[in-house]
């Protein structure tokens, strides 16, 4: 397997479209268009794998780059996964960032098992506000 890894931004189709394949799909807002455009314009990193000219992975952050990047969606294509794939995708978003700047996190129910054995400490306080 022949997995490339980029720093561009999809389309907001081709988004959806791997969230569909990965497990993220279900907590995501797939249906408004207008959002999932904001969200692939407006983020600050976008890592896409491909295996040839099929997209398998994608990471999607919003950074200062210095302090903080957020990394807002890790999706895998389901046929993908357990091969390290999202365990790269990461290390190509740190690859973007500035030394000491550190990568936060929102594990889904079904990962909390999986960022732990990637070196993440579990944060106590984290809190959310919607509007």
């Amino acid at each position: 397997m022949n997995i490339e890894y980029s720093s561009e931004k999809l389309e907001k189709n081709e988004f959806i479209d791997i969230l569909k394949r990965s497990t993220l799909a279900h907590r995501r807002p797939i249906d408004d268009v207008k959002m999932m455009k904001n969200m692939v314009e407006n983020c600050s990193i976008m890592i896409v794998a491909k295996e040839g000219e099929k997209i398998i992975g994608v990471a999607r952050s919003i950074s200062d780059f210095s302090y903080c990047c957020y990394l807002s969606d890790l999706a895998v294509d389901q046929e993908y996964q357990r091969q390290g794939i999202g365990k790269m995708l990461i290390k190509k978003t740190q690859e973007q960032l500035q030394d000491n700047c550190k990568i936060i996190l929102l594990s889904a129910p079904d990962a909390t098992e999986y960022y732990p054995k990637l070196g993440f400490e579990k944060h106590p306080s984290a809190w959310v506000l919607q509007k």
